[in-house]
């Protein structure tokens, strides 16, 4: 991993957006781009022992497939990703060459609606 791809403002800022939006059910929220990642929330009651590595590479890969597969569907464009595990959810925001992925409890779908719309505003607000 080279330099870290968020300041240190902005990394604050991604997890104050994350916690805000849904509260004490984040688990995890890590920052990725194409050449890096950064994770800039931990719940404390959680081993840091995940294989980042491997999240991203997955959830970058995936999110190009997804993005390219559906351009132009009448689906419309794609904007989130939720994966259902037997501990949590994982949400996946993309956006350009960047993405997050927040890892919660359970939530209700207006819940990730919200996270999402959170994460996007702020997406904008640094182009």
């Amino acid at each position: 991993m080279s330099e870290k791809p968020l300041t240190a403002s902005r990394a604050e800022k991604l997890k104050t957006v994350c916690r805000s939006a849904v509260g004490d059910s984040c688990r995890s929220v890590t920052y990725f781009d194409a050449t890096n990642y950064m994770q800039v929330y931990l719940r404390d009651d959680l081993e840091q022992d995940a294989d980042l590595m491997s999240f991203i590479g997955h959830e970058w890969h995936d999110y190009k497939t997804t993005t390219d597969a559906y351009a132009g569907s009448e689906l419309g464009k794609y904007r989130y990703s939720i994966r259902v595990f037997e501990n949590g959810f994982l949400v996946r925001v993309g956006r350009g060459d960047r993405g997050v992925f927040v890892t919660t409890d359970g939530l209700k779908l207006k819940d990730f609606d919200s996270l999402v719309a959170a994460i996007s505003e702020l997406f904008e607000s640094w182009e």
